[in-house]
């Protein structure tokens, strides 16, 4: 084996040793992954979780080596009982560490609109949400904490403009 060459072509065992232990000591990030869905009014689809002051997007935060996208759709058949087919990235924000949390990386994936049917056949499907309904941009910016109407705000810019926007705590 030629010395010079690379570690990981030397002694692959040795080079996984080393991801590893990177792999152990490298932060790690939460991943928050919500769903921007309307209904045939254009009007937002709102969560009252029971845990929180504050309306939000249907969603919620990655398990240990989900994808965003899959926790989307997992957050929303498990909170509404709603198989939905995620649609493209809206939203990403890099939301810096604040009270006793670290920094995250949140998503908002476009859900599309829902048809009168199937806005019927939403349901509390768990014990984390107190209620559900669908709000006008106005009415949003009073139930969404400030943060959350900028991010739901920059979906809605991304969405008419066709295009995925990075934000930094919301801007």
């Amino acid at each position: 084996m030629d010395p010079e060459a690379p570690l990981y072509e030397r002694d692959p065992v040795a080079w996984n040793a080393y991801l590893a232990e990177g792999n152990a000591k490298q932060a790690r990030k939460r991943v928050g992954a919500d769903v921007l869905i309307r209904d045939e009014q254009g009007r937002i689809l709102l969560v009252d979780p029971k845990y929180k002051p504050d309306w939000d997007l249907p969603g919620g935060m990655a398990e240990a080596n989900e994808s965003p996208v899959a926790a989307a759709r997992r957050e929303i058949k498990e909170e509404l009982g709603l198989d939905l087919e995620i649609g493209r990235l809206l939203v990403v924000d890099w939301v810096s560490p604040h009270g006793p949390w670290d920094d995250s990386l949140m998503f908002i994936f476009d859900g599309g609109i829902l048809s009168r049917e199937e806005s019927a056949k939403l349901c509390l499907a768990e014990d984390e949400l107190a209620g559900f309904g669908f709000h006008n941009e106005c009415q949003a910016t009073q139930l969404l904490r400030p943060y959350v109407w900028q991010r739901t705000r920059a979906a809605l810019q991304a969405m008419n403009l066709s295009r995925t926007l990075y934000l930094e705590d919301g801007s």
